[in-house]
């Protein structure tokens, strides 16, 4: 009986053709289209012409949908039962993550149909279909791109196939046209896909090389062979592989400036400690400060290390080993000697066992940058304080002197032309300095990356900065000359009237007189007295043409431009300085130059500029240095002592002045206002990016 029912439902089946499907699914008659459409709104509405035309257009309907024995069918059939001829591919699919997930009950996991399509199925080689090479990142795209199904099923970023896109190889494939460029089934399998935790995946980490490798052959070799490629083999799961260098969808063209900038970050992810020396260097901090997709010829890691025949520096196959280190430093720096490639480029100034001598520079800079910061900033301190307490308790009277000092028409030379041009250049080559150096210094501020960007990147913000180097030389040279053509209008006065020979006294009376810059023991009984007025326990002093302060400033500029300016000439020359010093002489310059300068740019703006501008009696600028005249009021409540000097020697005359400067005065103070206003602004910056620093 069963055998008999059985045949009578062979026979019914064979008696349905594809014209018996085709009743209903290519056309719904008039009269059942609302019924069954309301009833069953999933029925399929195919074309007949189009399926015949498909990969499956000479099979039968139910070759596929097996089971349906009779017309009208159930409304729940199972799928379609690609297996009965894909029996190798549905084996693969079903332990693949799609059709675990599938069998698991995830109804948004992609099926046969989801890739391929389902009635007008063309061959996987037609340019139409969905899995071929040039559509099937979008095919891909239908699922991994929908954010709703990525967070639910936890499938990763839904930015995979726009980032894919946006790749040298998705721009290869999509852009160009190149269908040998790799598209998703070439990196993650076809049926085969599996999370890259599974062993047996394309992009686990033990097997990316070699999935890499079906197209960059050379490379995978050279990879294995290296010191990345050796920890790998050995089971060591720290060992980087193409997918964290390159990304697995960001994959950018190593030519660029984007994938050299994100090189150091890669590389630190693993060289943390090595990262953060490099970026102390001027090649790191240039690369941080870069400007995005213009090439550069700063040196990332793989410059010196390789890329993917990185090896142990031992190894003679290194790029830095004895054997190849010069030639490796060559590549750059042409011509350099061996005493070059002795400089540290992630040499570690607070690691004192193994660089000593580094390690004691930076002590002293470091001693030295907080003992004049702690020094100076007491003294302004109690300057300020004594002030603000005498402005307090006598307003009246420094509020006449003030006032008495402005509108007093009796005026006297202070500063020549020759010295205020002197320092106008000072003034203007220190502010490019600072303006093009402390954004090194503190190349991770976004204020840094910003003053980069509007001067034009790293290689215009150097030019400029050697700029400002020439006129600070410059004028440096123009005053040595004018101490020399001095000296020598006085060589008189250095020799004995009588017997014409060189007296000692003579000499030193020239050298530390009161009316030289050079500082003496009176500077330090002026110090004296004004810390005891500083604390109410003397008069005010009365001061000479110089003041004690002053005489400091003018050796802190001698000392600035011998210290900066020596270091910096390292730097700037290290192909000819390192022909007869060893290049770890560049590591201590590099150290010197930097702190030296943060000293200097930190002094000027802050204790420089009390001292002559932000004083109660001088706010809110002292406008001295461009006019070069000083009030006779002035004189007598600041440098009596000179005056009274000028006055006993008969010159006060010789230093009378009356001219023109009212109409000047409003220029020189707007000149004056800008540039302490640039110096303010860059000391607030540099101030921001040490306290962020510290909480870091």
């Amino acid at each position: 009986m069963c055998a008999l029912l059985a045949g009578a439902g062979a026979r019914a089946a064979d008696a349905l053709t594809n014209q018996s499907c085709l009743d209903c699914h290519e056309k719904i008659p008039p009269e059942k289209k609302d019924k069954d459409t309301e009833s069953n709104p999933a029925i399929e509405i195919l074309r007949a012409d189009t399926f015949a035309k498909s990969v499956h257009g000479k099979l039968k309907c139910i070759d596929c949908h097996v089971g349906i024995t009779d017309i009208p069918h159930d409304d729940k059939l199972p799928p379609a039962q690609c297996a009965s001829c894909h029996a190798s591919e549905a084996k693969a699919y079903a332990t693949s993550i799609h059709g675990m997930s599938h069998a698991m009950g995830a109804s948004g996991a992609a099926t046969c149909a989801s890739c391929h399509g389902d009635h007008e199925m063309v061959p996987v080689k037609h340019i139409d279909s969905p899995v071929f090479k040039l559509n099937l990142p979008q095919t891909c795209a239908t699922c991994h791109s929908n954010k709703k199904l990525t967070d639910e099923y936890r499938m990763g970023s839904p930015k995979a196939p726009v980032d894919y896109a946006d790749s040298i190889h998705g721009q290869a494939l999509l852009k160009m046209g190149l269908i040998v460029a790799p598209s998703c089934n070439d990196c993650h399998g076809v049926h085969d896909i599996k999370r890259s935790v599974d062993q047996s995946s394309h992009t686990n980490k033990a097997n990316v090389a070699n999935t890499c490798g079906q197209c960059h052959v050379g490379i995978e070799a050279t990879y294995s062979q290296s010191v990345h490629g050796a920890l790998l083999a050995k089971g060591d799961r720290r060992a980087p592989v193409c997918s964290d260098c390159h990304s697995a969808h960001q994959i950018a063209a190593p030519a660029t400036l984007g994938f050299k900038a994100q090189s150091d970050v890669v590389c630190g992810s693993c060289h943390q400690d090595r990262l953060a020396r490099y970026r102390d260097t001027y090649h790191g901090k240039a690369m941080a400060l870069g400007r995005p997709n213009v090439a550069s010829d700063v040196a990332a890691c793989y410059d010196c290390h390789g890329h993917h025949d990185v090896f142990p520096v031992k190894d003679p196959r290194s790029r830095l080993s004895k054997e190849r280190i010069l030639g490796t430093c060559q590549q750059c720096h042409e011509g350099v000697t061996p005493k070059f490639t002795e400089y540290r480029p992630h040499a570690d100034p607070l690691d004192a066992a193994n660089y000593p001598l580094l390690h004691k520079v930076y002590v002293f800079m470091t001693a030295l940058l907080i003992g004049v910061f702690a020094f100076f900033g007491l003294h302004t301190l109690l300057w300020l304080v004594r002030s603000v307490y005498l402005y307090l308790n006598d307003t009246k009277t420094f509020r006449e002197a003030k006032t008495k000092a402005i509108a007093d028409d009796e005026q006297f030379t202070r500063f020549t032309p020759f010295e205020r041009a002197l320092h106008l250049m000072v003034v203007t080559s220190f502010l490019l300095l600072v303006l093009t150096g402390m954004p090194l210094k503190f190349y991770y501020t976004s204020w840094a990356k910003v003053i980069f960007s509007v001067l034009g990147g790293a290689e215009v913000a150097r030019a400029l900065h050697h700029f400002g180097a020439i006129i600070t030389f410059g004028y440096f040279g123009l005053h040595l000359v004018a101490l020399v053509r001095m000296l020598w209008a006085k060589r008189g006065v250095v020799r004995n009237p009588q017997t014409g020979r060189l007296e000692l006294r003579r000499l030193t009376a020239a050298l530390f007189g009161p009316d030289s810059m050079i500082p003496s023991f009176q500077d330090l009984r002026d110090f004296m007295a004004h810390q005891k007025w500083f604390f109410g326990k003397g008069p005010r002093p009365q001061f000479g043409r110089w003041t004690y302060w002053e005489r400091f400033d003018y050796f802190a500029v001698f000392w600035g431009v011998a210290i900066i300016g020596a270091s910096g000439m390292v730097m700037w020359f290290p192909k000819f300085f390192t022909t007869f010093l060893p290049g770890w002489a560049i590591n201590i310059a590099l150290i010197i130059h930097s702190d030296e300068a943060l000293l200097a740019a930190g002094f000027i703006f802050t204790v420089h500029f009390f001292n002559t501008h932000f004083r109660i009696e001088k706010f809110p600028m002292d406008t001295v240095i461009f006019s070069g005249r000083i009030s006779k009021t002035e004189l007598l409540h600041e440098r009596k002592t000179w005056y009274d000097r000028l006055v006993a020697t008969g010159r006060l005359e010789a230093h009378r002045v009356k001219d023109e400067w009212e109409g000047r005065k409003r220029m020189a103070r707007g000149m004056g206002f800008i540039f302490f206003g640039l110096g303010l602004v860059l000391l607030g910056l540099i101030v921001y990016a040490m306290v962020s620093r510290l909480w870091r």
